[in-house]
């Protein structure tokens, strides 16, 4: 195994819950509105510190969808996916971006995401329908 190199962000960090590996920046993130099947995600332009698992196609709320799901390079644990592909023009702006999942991440205060099991999720998209 090689040596592990991390990337240590300034500002308002987004990161692994469980090691605490910075993830990405706060001003990175495009949108807030994003929900998977935990609740709440959020769409970020960059992230680091992160490895891709394979692609694959997942049906989506906002159609079919090419992903592959990101690791936290830290501890492995899955922190979300990258968006590879769209298939469907209007939702072409994903393409390349990362989605966090905020029951997986820590927030720039330290702040972690709670999930209720009688949460309603619903908006723009979910990891599988």
């Amino acid at each position: 195994m090689g040596r592990l190199f991390v990337m240590h962000l300034e500002g308002k960090v987004y990161s692994c819950k469980h090691c605490h590996t910075h993830l990405g920046l706060s001003s990175d993130i495009i949108s807030k509105s994003f929900h998977c099947k935990h609740g709440k995600a959020y769409l970020f332009n960059k992230v680091v510190n992160v490895t891709s698992g394979v692609k694959e196609d997942r049906m989506m709320i906002t159609g079919m969808h090419t992903v592959s799901d990101i690791f936290c390079v830290g501890c492995g644990s899955i922190v979300g996916w990258k968006y590879e592909a769209a298939h469907e023009k209007r939702e072409r702006y994903k393409e390349g971006k990362f989605i966090l999942e905020r029951y997986k991440v820590s927030g720039p205060d330290g702040s972690h995401y709670f999930v209720t099991h009688d949460a309603h999720v619903g908006g723009s998209d979910v990891d599988d329908v």
